[in-house]
């Protein structure tokens, strides 16, 4: 087995310990998850590239954070559905979080349903937490989240680590988004080759 696989199949406590210790390696990921305490937000999370990307490039000894557009930083406030609420804490995000070598991209899942059919085409359900965003990612590999709680990390993986772990790219048909998946692992593979892709699922009966 390549080395870059060698937590492929692995127990997935063993997975997961060794997440978190990628994590708490990198003083990037680490400052974005102690500002998300600082800005005292609801149900804070940061997830997807930010997280997947820095185990692949770690994984295959290239620079940490190479392929990073930004970081994915989210919270949960049903209270206020207003753009303009959001707008404050994005606000403040940047605020936190200037100079970052990564922008952050910051998102109050309480209101996706309200922007995300006008803006993908697609009909997306009411959550009822940050990381319930995770089960309509449009690739299982990228589902993964964490943030820290009394001090210590936790990480949120509806699907498991495996996948990422694996460098296996598997779609999540829970919303028709097979176009988000293809053009995403098209990216990715050029940046990481050991990468695998697995096909967007066949409608049943075709």
């Amino acid at each position: 087995m390549s080395d870059h696989l060698r937590f492929a199949g692995a127990d997935a406590e063993v997975q997961r310990q060794a997440l978190i210790d990628i994590i708490a390696d990198d003083p990037l990921l680490m400052r974005l998850l102690q500002g998300m305490v600082e800005l005292e937000l609801p149900d804070p999370l940061v997830g997807s590239g930010a997280i997947y990307n820095v185990v692949w490039n770690v994984l295959t000894g290239r620079e940490r954070h190479r392929g990073i557009k930004d970081a994915d930083l989210v919270y949960f406030d049903p209270h206020d559905l207003s753009y303009d609420a959001e707008d404050q804490v994005i606000r403040r995000a940047e605020a936190q979080f200037a100079g970052n070598a990564i922008p952050v991209e910051v998102r109050n899942q309480a209101r996706v349903h309200l922007w995300f059919p006008k803006k993908f085409g697609l009909a997306y359900p009411e959550l009822t937490c940050s990381a319930d965003m995770l089960l309509y990612f449009a690739t299982r590999t990228h589902a993964v989240a964490a943030r820290i709680e009394n001090g210590k990390i936790v990480v949120f993986a509806p699907f498991g680590l495996d996948d990422m772990f694996s460098f296996r790219l598997t779609p999540n048909p829970a919303l028709a988004n097979r176009a988000t998946h293809e053009r995403k692992a098209a990216r990715a593979m050029q940046l990481w080759p050991e990468l695998q892709f697995e096909p967007w699922p066949d409608p049943i009966g075709d």
